[in-house]
């Protein structure tokens, strides 16, 4: 079983920069404490074949620390804003390595931005969606070495008994984006 060995206070950190707002608001003096992330992407991803949604499943140490028993996250595919790069280009990097899909760019297509962890950090994410199918399937996915990500596949007539059920941890994000598409891809 996962489990959290340690916690110690960040000394120099790569992802993340925890601080202290000092800030007025109405009139008043304030503190706050927060952290600067990075932005992100996030992908709805669709296999028409499969009739299904591929989402991923991978451990969240973060999680881990809230919630002992599990820490794995049922997410969409997603990644930082962290090169010199389209945030689109960066969508589709995301799906290769996370889900094993070959998207061209023209196949992503963006849906909508908003922001996330806002009582800590603010991050603003983008999200964007693609159709799969089989021929675009390069390799299994899983992530970079030092990720742990399995692909799962929901299928369309399960995903809303997978978004209610409260065994597993899953993100609003992803929850958001699957009533995007029945109102918006299924409903036409």
């Amino acid at each position: 079983m996962d489990k959290i060995i340690k916690i110690s206070k960040l000394q120099n950190p790569n992802f993340v920069k925890p601080m202290l707002l000092d800030y007025t608001h109405k009139g008043k003096q304030k503190k706050w404490e927060a952290v600067i992330s990075h932005d992100s992407v996030s992908i709805l991803l669709w296999h028409k074949e499969k009739d299904s949604f591929v989402i991923v499943k991978q451990l969240r140490p973060a999680v881990l620390n809230v919630h002992p028993s599990d820490g794995y996250m049922h997410e969409l595919c997603a990644g930082i804003i962290d090169k010199n790069t389209s945030n689109i280009q960066i969508a589709k990097e995301e799906v290769f390595e996370e889900c094993g899909y070959d998207v061209p760019l023209e196949k992503l297509q963006h849906i909508t931005s908003f922001y996330t962890n806002v009582g800590i950090s603010g991050s603003h994410q983008e999200l964007y969606y693609a159709e799969l199918c089989e021929y675009m399937k390069v390799t299994d996915g899983g992530g970079l070495l030092e990720e742990d990500i399995e692909v799962i596949y929901i299928k369309c007539e399960d995903a809303k008994k997978f978004m209610f059920d409260t065994s597993l941890q899953k993100t609003p994000g992803m929850m958001m984006a699957f009533y995007w598409f029945f109102d918006n891809i299924k409903a036409q």
